[in-house]
């Protein structure tokens, strides 16, 4: 089906296990998810998992089969659109009583769905009226989508079992987009971390990204972006593949869990203000391009301009701020990430990392230079990584066995790229900063840079086998979590319906911490950010840095006088809330235009 309205919201992707079973869960209820399918030794290994609890055949791919990676992520994808199809055909079907899966899919819904109220008004009726009713409602009702994530960057070449390095299109990503596209999915793909050339090229090799006679797609395009100028960038390199973009979902630079995009201090609320200015005129400019392209190949043409949604992401904590986010800026829908690791009928979180969250405060919640990727990465600091991490410090065995390898990028010291998590690199890098530094302390310092990095790929799916009691991967029980900070001001574990009651606004289920907007929030987090790159700036500063600083910092303070513009709109005026946002967006204004750099130079 083209796309799910049933509900306002959509749990992204987090890690690569914590979602990598979600769909099963959550899709027959109507609500979308997303997968990450870049570890398919995970994804194998939940397939055997699934079959096991489904009581189905498991016939594994070993890994000497050609295109093993992609046969795995086809088979996975099939076994869940199966499996969800069976059972919402019987929560469809079902008794539509209390009690049943039918009442909890109606119940979760938004009170202002028409369906939700529909059902609501059953019990009032009967006889002929009642069978009618209950026939519209079985046609109403939707099944959640399976949608798959990509992250572009991740895209390293491949090595077969005789260490001879594939063609590019067994590399990772490819890999991952072939055995989406070849699977039985009506869904989308997510691409995230920017424009991959090689990668949305290959889109044009299978026909389900095109549309067919009547114009619809069977596999759609999501580009999750940071800002408009990223989205129309990459949207019209697509559209000029033919590829049309369905939707684009704009997630908080800062704000998210996993890695953090931090672009030039832009805010989320200025970005949603410009795709609700521009998203129309782009719209169009995309079909014309697209349409064009699709002549020219002799494919079916869209008769009329196709839907394409504009979401968001990041941050959102409450039901005002849901709705705000919907109608201000005219959004299709929004996505809630972290909370959801605190709903065990919807995520993998083994037992003792939800403990851990449950009892984590603000500050246990942090943005890490962890990953290997050079990007920061929002961290645990009571994880079970973190400590498997400073444990091997203290034995002077710095780093990760590096199994996997899905992340090396690094030829500084070998031809063939390694990992800077992996053991090996760490122990080649503090040997060359032996010999460069004399001085101890500054030695220590480049030390710790070097050993913060993390191994990503055994860590994001260790919970995932832990809970679902599987074999884990060479043993390794250490869980990396990567929660965003908004996680911080939820303490409790939930049922599904109790937090869909929440994010429609039926109950709460916060902690008593303060809870800022947040937009606040947000700021508050590209401040911090922004004097820690000054404090980091060292001993000279480049015209180059100075510039990025001076941008940086002008966004900011851009940022604060938009959302002092629209502060009526997000509070009532004169309420606590009203006040209270107008002092803090003041005093975070002051604090920032006070700030001065490492050097003692104000900007």
């Amino acid at each position: 089906m083209e796309a799910n309205y049933i509900h306002k919201i959509h749990i992204p992707v987090m890690g690569l296990g914590f979602t990598i079973d979600t769909p099963l869960k959550v899709a027959p209820f109507g609500i979308s998810s997303v997968i990450s399918v870049a570890e398919d030794d995970l994804v194998e290994r939940m397939r055997e998992v699934v079959c096991r609890d489904e009581n189905l055949h498991f016939v594994p791919i070993e890994k000497h089969i050609e295109d093993f990676r992609a046969k795995r992520i086809t088979a996975y994808l099939n076994l869940l659109d199966f499996l969800v199809e069976r059972k919402f055909n019987t929560i469809q079907s079902g008794l539509m009583v209390e009690g049943t899966a039918s009442e909890k899919y109606f119940l979760m819904l938004p009170d202002d769905s028409s369906i939700k109220q529909k059902f609501i008004n059953l019990p009032v009726l009967s006889g002929t009226e009642r069978s009618i009713a209950i026939k519209e409602l079985r046609e109403a009702m939707r099944v959640g989508s399976i949608d798959v994530n990509i992250m572009t960057k991740v895209d390293g070449v491949m090595y077969n079992e005789s260490g001879e390095a594939q063609s590019s299109e067994f590399s990772s990503a490819l890999s991952a987009l072939r055995g989406y596209a070849n699977s039985n999915l009506d869904s989308s793909i997510v691409f995230s971390a920017g424009l991959n050339p090689k990668l949305f090229s290959y889109c044009t090799q299978f026909k389900d990204f095109f549309p067919d006679a009547t114009g619809k797609l069977k596999k759609r395009i999501i580009l999750k972006v940071s800002d408009f100028r990223s989205a129309s960038i990459q949207s019209r390199y697509l559209a000029k593949k033919g590829l049309w973009v369905s939707e684009f979902r704009i997630e908080s630079g800062i704000n998210c869990g996993g890695h953090a995009f931090v672009a030039e201090g832009h805010l989320l609320g200025p970005i949603l203000e410009e795709f609700k200015l521009n998203r129309n005129a782009l719209r169009k400019e995309l079909l014309q391009v697209c349409n064009q392209t699709l002549r020219l190949n002799g494919l079916s043409e869209f008769k009329s301009l196709p839907f394409q949604k504009i979401t968001a992401q990041g941050g959102i904590g409450t039901y005002l701020e849901n709705e705000f986010l919907i109608n201000h800026y005219e959004l299709d829908a929004t996505g809630w990430g972290s909370p959801f690791l605190l709903v065990p009928e919807a995520t993998n979180v083994d037992d003792e990392t939800l403990e851990k969250l449950l009892a984590a405060k603000k500050e246990d919640y942090y943005l890490s230079h962890a990953s290997p990727l050079g990007v920061p990465f929002h961290n645990l600091r009571t994880s079970s990584s973190e400590a498997q991490r400073k444990q091997r410090i203290k034995k002077n065995r710095a780093g990760s066995p590096c199994y996997k390898k899905f992340l090396a990028f690094n030829t500084e010291f070998t031809e063939r790229p390694i990992c800077t998590a992996s053991r090996e690199y760490q122990n080649l890098k503090i040997k060359q900063l032996r010999q460069e530094f004399s001085d101890e302390l500054m030695y220590r310092q480049e030390v710790e840079k070097v050993t913060e990095k993390d191994c990503l790929c055994e860590g994001l799916g260790a919970s995932a086998l832990l809970k679902n009691k599987a074999k884990l991967s060479h043993k390794l029980r250490a869980v990396t979590i990567c929660p965003g900070p908004n996680l911080a001001y939820f303490s409790k574990k939930v049922s599904l319906k109790n937090m869909f009651d929440h994010i429609y606004g039926r109950s709460s289920v916060l902690n008593s911490s303060y809870r800022p907007h947040m937009f606040v929030n947000e700021l508050k987090l590209y401040v911090d950010y922004f004097k820690n790159e000054m404090l980091n700036a060292g001993e000279e500063i480049t015209d180059k840095k100075r510039n990025a600083t001076e941008l940086f910092k002008a966004n900011l303070l851009k940022g604060i006088e938009y959302y002092k513009q629209i502060s009526k709109d997000i509070c009532v005026s004169g309420s606590a809330s009203y006040t209270n946002l107008l002092k803090q967006l003041s005093d975070i204004k002051a604090e920032l235009q006070g700030e001065i750099n490492a050097n003692g130079v104000s900007l």
